[in-house]
């Protein structure tokens, strides 16, 4: 299980004005405290168990906590008395089981792959790995230097520079280690810890160039208005569409597969969608269960045709696909049958270019939200076979009526 923790205690004293007495995370932002989108992020990620550390003013969030996710396996460190940042991530470090763990701030979004973080984490045999942000012109953070092995060698205060590494707030700790180093109860994580135990401990810097906002001051928590309010606003050239078949590119065929070409439908608009996707994205990788294939009763050189007549009739219209992936296993536990994720990871080892964290999956069941869940994807869900389903769902992100209406609004 992974499991996170998110200081959520610190109050917005530069925020006053906005947030009056509520924690920084509480912080409305395009209508939604900012914490929901560091919860939408981690979940993203995979992250299964939540612990918030929070301080006195907690129960706006254990109330915000209550009302919006039920389902969600958490727990509150409760500081009895202010104990710091780094009182606070030990406090809530003794409420984690797992060897190593996540900690982000709760008013700071960096979206870094965190199956990234942990590898590269374990693989140091770190005690403590940052996640580094690329700068320029800045004077609001300090930075730091590495060593050539990706160690940090120190830490530098706050002054102008036109370029340097800060540090993103965004850390995998080794537990046990961390609870058993001398340290008071109450101290600062940054200087008590990061400035004086650099040279003892093994630290680590992953450096990640990906969406970082910081609302602890005016001028950002302005920006971040703007920004969530639009959430594809973030999409460039960079990423990558996924899109499931069946009930998204074309009509599905109730209780049945699509065994030839001739029973193959495109919905109204599809063609223009993938026209404009080919515009937006750097990759458009189509992923499908085909269980017919495994039952014997779609023949496997029909479902080649209709994959190629798919994408030559969307070729034909100004628009691509770079490669379609189908799993054709009956086995729920098979690794490449959504909602696993292995035809993502294919399409990830086949174009390295590929950037998880920076990709949208679309599908018509919570099957397509889950993989892309597990692949660290935005999710958006076209209700067009299944207007059932509780669109409200934490796996959902976006949801539209169809692919064209989708593409119109990029």
């Amino acid at each position: 299980m992974k499991e996170a923790i998110i200081l959520a205690g610190g109050l917005g004293t530069r925020l006053r004005s906005v947030i009056a007495d509520l924690p920084k995370c509480m912080a409305p932002v395009a209508g939604k405290p900012f914490l929901h989108y560091v919860i939408a992020h981690l979940q993203k990620q995979g992250i299964e168990k939540f612990i918030f550390s929070v301080g006195y003013l907690y129960e706006p969030i254990e109330n915000f906590l209550q009302q919006n996710y039920p389902s969600l396996q958490y727990e509150l460190s409760i500081e009895e008395e202010p104990l710091g940042t780094g009182g606070g991530i030990r406090l809530a470090c003794t409420k984690t089981s797992t060897p190593d763990v996540i900690v982000v701030n709760g008013d700071t979004l960096f979206t870094v792959n965190l199956e990234e973080l942990l590898k590269f984490h374990t693989a140091n045999n770190a005690d403590c790995t940052l996640c580094l942000k690329p700068m320029k012109n800045f004077d609001r953070y300090g930075t730091l230097e590495l060593n050539d092995d990706l160690s940090i060698a120190s830490f530098r205060e706050k002054q102008f520079l036109t370029e340097g590494l800060i540090n993103g707030g965004v850390y995998a700790i080794q537990v046990e280690h961390f609870l058993k180093l001398p340290l008071p109860n109450k101290f600062s994580f940054e200087k008590e810890y990061l400035e004086i135990f650099v040279q003892q401990d093994k630290m680590y810097g992953l450096i990640r160039d990906t969406y970082f906002i910081d609302i602890g001051i005016p001028e950002d928590y302005n920006k971040a208005q703007i920004e969530f309010a639009d959430p594809l606003s973030f999409i460039d050239k960079s990423w990558t569409l996924f899109l499931d078949r069946d009930g998204v590119i074309n009509h599905e065929k109730h209780l049945d597969y699509i065994h030839t070409w001739d029973e193959f439908a495109f919905y109204d608009g599809v063609k223009q969608a993938l026209k404009i996707f080919s515009e937006v994205f750097n990759r458009i990788i189509v992923v499908t269960n085909q269980k017919g294939i495994g039952k014997g009763v779609t023949k496997p050189e029909d479902l080649q045709t209709i994959h190629q007549n798919m994408v030559a009739a969307i070729e034909k219209e100004g628009g691509r696909i770079d490669a379609v992936y189908f799993c054709p296993d009956l086995e729920e536990t098979s690794p490449n049958r959504k909602p696993n994720p292995g035809m993502g990871l294919q399409a990830k080892k086949d174009f390295p270019e590929i950037d998880l964290t920076k990709s949208i999956m679309v599908g018509n069941t919570l099957s397509d939200m889950e993989f892309g869940r597990h692949l660290g994807a935005m999710t958006v869900f076209l209700p067009t076979t299944r207007p059932e389903v509780n669109t409200k769902d934490e796996r959902i992100d976006l949801v539209y009526p169809s692919l064209i209406a989708f593409a119109l609004d990029l």
